[in-house]
């Protein structure tokens, strides 16, 4: 049996810009396990946007295979992507993506209405994953009634009502201070804990050190792929 929920093999991203062909990715290998929790860190124009991009589902490669929980998604029309994105992804990005008008609730429902969830499915799922991020108590509030670190733990449970094969969160701690960065990563580590996958783009050293293994992009090849030996050796005590 293949553990692998994503195998990348040969991926390339070419961009016209111009008369200029841009490389974001030139050749890029990864294999990523059921449940694992990786970071993905680069500086700027290193690729990793775009390697997110194309292991979210928003882009197509140029070309190479990307295969997600067992279905080649390489070549997918953009319909096609949008059923994967849904069914099989949950998305945690910088700047939470809440619809203002919607209560904490009905914007982590979202997901389970484009899935064709009954409303009585919706309510229990929904309140279900609220209690899982500590938010029971906020869930009638609209965004602006919440701080930064509620708001992102809406779209933490959001990410998670579907209960997608990955966890992907871009620079998920991005828009907050300090103190509310440490309890959301701590969160991320309660739901990896729970069995998902979770894959972590950041430029943030301090962020990346919450997962097991760390990949690093440079110039759209990957420069390292290492064990974060702090994490899993706390772990083994």
């Amino acid at each position: 049996m293949n553990e692998n929920i994503i195998e990348i093999r040969g991926i390339t991203k070419h961009y016209q810009v111009g008369v200029q062909v841009v490389k974001a990715l030139q050749g890029v290998n990864v294999a990523i396990k059921k449940g694992e929790y990786v970071a993905i860190m680069g500086p700027s124009g290193s690729g990793k946007s775009t390697l997110m991009n194309v292991i979210g589902a928003l882009d197509t490669p140029t070309g190479g295979t990307y295969v997600l929980n067992g279905t080649d998604v390489s070549r997918m029309s953009d319909d096609e992507l949008a059923e994967i994105r849904n069914k099989e992804i949950g998305f945690v990005f910088q700047t939470f993506n809440l619809l203002p008008r919607y209560t904490a609730l009905e914007n982590v429902m979202l997901p389970l209405i484009y899935a064709g969830v009954s409303k009585q499915g919706r309510l229990k799922k929904g309140n279900d994953v609220i209690r899982k991020v500590g938010l029971q108590d906020r869930s009638s509030h609209k965004p602006n009634e919440l701080s930064g670190g509620q708001r992102q733990r809406v779209a933490v449970a959001r990410a998670l009502v579907n209960n997608p094969s990955i966890i992907l969160a871009d620079e998920p701690t991005g828009n907050l201070d300090s103190k509310t960065s440490v309890d959301i990563m701590r969160l991320f580590g309660d739901i990896h804990a729970m069995g998902n996958t979770i894959i972590l783009v950041t430029h943030e050293e301090d962020i990346a050190q919450y997962a097991h293994r760390i990949i690093r992009l440079r110039d759209g090849l990957i420069e390292s792929d290492t064990i974060n030996e702090k994490v899993t050796m706390s772990e083994q005590f």
